[in-house]
C-alpha cells in the first residue's frame, strides 16, 4: 500500500491493520480529527510525517492484526461489540475511578492543586458520556440493527439516521475536548516525585481509559456511521 501525507487519518485507519496503534503511541488524533488530512494532525501532534509515514509502513508489512474486520463485518454484530465492549468498559471503569480520583485529591489536593481540575473534567465527562450511551442503546443503535437485520427502515422519530449521526459525533468531538484538557493539565500524564500507589494507578487507569475511548469512538465515527448512512441509502 502506498502513503500519502494527503490521506486524512480515516481513510489509513479504515485501510491500514494496526494503524489505530501507531496514531496512539505517537499522540494522533484519529477518532475525532479523523477527516484531516495526515500532515495536517501531523503538525498538531507535533511529530514529523516521515516518522509516522515509516510507522505506518512497518505495522502493514507486519503480521496481520488478529482482531475482527468490521469494515466488512456485520452491522448488527460490530453494534453488540461497541456495546458489550466500550459501553460496558465505561460503564465499569466509571465509578471505579471516580471514586479512585476522590482518594487521590484528598490526599494529594493540597500540593497538587490540578488533581481538583481533573476530578471535576472527568465528572463532566462521564456525565456527558452516560446520556450519550443511553442515546446509542435505545435509539441509534436498535434502528442501525433494524436495517442490518433486513427489515428495512421504517419509521423513525428522527427522521434520516444521518440526524442522531451528527448530534453523536458532536458528542465526540466534546469527549475529546475532555480527554485533551485532562492530558494537558497532567502533563501527559507524568506521575511527581511525591505519588503514592494510588495516584500511579489512577493515572495508569485514566490513560487506558483515553485508549479504549479513542478505539470506541474511531469504531462509531471511521466504520459504524459511515457504513449505516451508506446502508440507508
Amino acid at each position: 500500500m502506498t502513503f500519502t501525507a494527503t490521506k486524512t487519518v480515516r481513510e489509513l485507519v479504515v485501510e491500514v491493520p494496526n494503524a489505530t496503534r501507531v496514531f496512539e503511541k505517537l499522540g494522533i488524533d484519529y477518532c475525532c480529527g479523523g477527516d484531516r488530512p495526515l500532515e495536517e494532525a501531523c503538525a498538531s501532534a507535533n511529530v514529523a510525517i516521515d516518522d509516522v509515514l515509516r510507522a505506518l509502513e512497518q505495522g502493514d508489512t507486519s503480521a496481520p492484526s488478529a482482531n475482527r474486520d468490521w469494515n466488512t463485518a456485520p452491522l448488527g454484530e460490530l453494534v453488540d461489540h461497541i456495546v458489550n465492549k466500550h459501553h460496558a468498559y465505561v460503564k465499569n471503569e466509571v465509578p471505579r475511578l471516580k471514586t479512585l480520583i476522590a482518594k487521590v485529591v484528598g490526599v494529594h489536593g493540597q500540593n497538587h492543586p490540578e488533581l481538583e481540575q481533573v476530578q471535576v473534567a472527568f465528572s463532566e465527562l462521564a456525565n456527558e458520556l452516560a446520556g450519550h450511551l443511553v442515546k446509542e442503546e435505545q435509539i441509534l443503535f436498535p434502528y442501525v440493527k433494524q436495517m442490518a437485520g433486513g427489515a428495512g427502515c421504517g419509521p423513525s422519530c428522527f427522521g434520516t439516521v444521518r440526524n442522531p449521526i451528527r448530534v453523536m459525533m458532536m458528542e465526540h468531538d466534546d469527549a475529546g475536548d475532555k480527554l485533551r484538557e485532562m492530558r494537558r493539565i497532567t502533563s501527559d500524564y507524568s506521575i511527581p516525585a511525591d505519588a503514592c500507589t494510588s495516584y500511579a494507578t489512577l493515572f495508569r487507569a485514566l490513560v487506558e481509559f483515553e485508549q479504549d475511548l479513542h478505539q470506541h469512538i474511531h469504531l462509531e465515527n471511521n466504520i459504524l456511521f459511515p457504513r449505516a448512512a451508506a446502508m440507508e441509502r
